[in-house]
């Protein structure tokens, strides 16, 4: 595997949730610069090998938005 996407979405009580696509890697942080570094820090953690690990992770936002009709 060469990349992995995490789809990042807004938590309404604050700050930021990364979720691994097609992987169990789920993460937080209060700010972009947080999220970022904890999504690594949880790579790491769940590739046991530098071998194994994606070289690029990539970051999806996701922005869901309603408006009135």
């Amino acid at each position: 595997m060469t990349e992995l996407v995490f789809l990042v979405e807004e938590d309404p009580e604050g700050g930021f949730t990364a979720r691994g696509v097609g992987e169990s890697i789920f993460t937080q942080g209060e700010t972009l610069d947080a999220l970022r570094e904890n999504v690594r820090d949880a790579v790491r953690c769940h590739y046991e090998t530098p071998e194994a690990r994606p070289k690029v992770l990539r970051l999806h936002f996701v922005r869901d938005e309603v408006i009135a009709l």
